[in-house]
């Protein structure tokens, strides 16, 4: 693919995400897409010939973003505590600021029985990359003493991930975006060992 192809897939892609985030699978076609970036659907249909073939193009974009921010907190040495708040701090500032009213996996989510199938494992596949990470992070935190959890870290970390998807869409339907920080902030503290808890105030 040539520089002008990568950039006109990208800006597809872009596009795709945006109205995924706003209307979900059903709630977009190549027309949208098209009066989104002022291209042509042929141009479309010739990078991603299917709506499927943009959707999981916009999902693996996801993805590797999510990895690549996993990579960087995991880098910088900041303690599960702080990479739990990192992660809903990013989605506080995008519902703030509308970037990312809804994740594209969530909006995707909630469609899943209406799916095409490859659609549908992608889906799954993001979210089972995102409660692994946040399963890894619990894990780290009781290891060095920050956390301590009530069930499994498997189960706690489904927990969370419910929580903070639970609270986009509250914050979502309610317009308020400090209702989306409450909650999940709520649900970070429930895990931080008290003792740990006293020694920050």
């Amino acid at each position: 693919m040539t520089a002008t192809g990568d950039i006109t897939a990208n800006r597809i892609v872009a596009a795709g995400r945006q109205l995924i985030m706003r209307r979900g699978y059903s709630g977009f076609s190549y027309a949208d897409v098209a009066e989104s970036i002022d291209i042509r659907k042929a141009s479309i249909h010739h990078h991603f010939p299917a709506k499927t073939d943009l959707v999981i193009a916009v999902l693996d974009e996801w993805r590797e973003a999510l990895d690549t921010d996993v990579a960087a907190l995991q880098a910088s040495g900041a303690d599960a505590i702080a990479q739990l708040h990192a992660y809903i701090g990013h989605w506080e500032r995008c519902i703030a600021d509308d970037t990312a009213p809804f994740c594209v996996a969530g909006m995707l989510g909630a469609e899943l029985p209406a799916l095409p199938e490859e659609v549908a494992q992608a889906v799954k596949m993001f979210f089972d990359t995102l409660t692994s990470w946040i399963e890894k992070v619990l894990e780290s935190g009781v290891k060095d003493g920050l956390i301590k959890l009530g069930s499994s870290a498997q189960t706690e970390a489904a927990t969370l991930v419910s929580v903070v998807y639970g609270a986009m869409l509250a914050a979502r339907v309610q317009g308020n975006v400090a209702l989306f920080k409450e909650v999940t902030g709520s649900a970070v503290e429930r895990l931080v060992k008290p003792s740990k808890r006293t020694r920050s105030a």
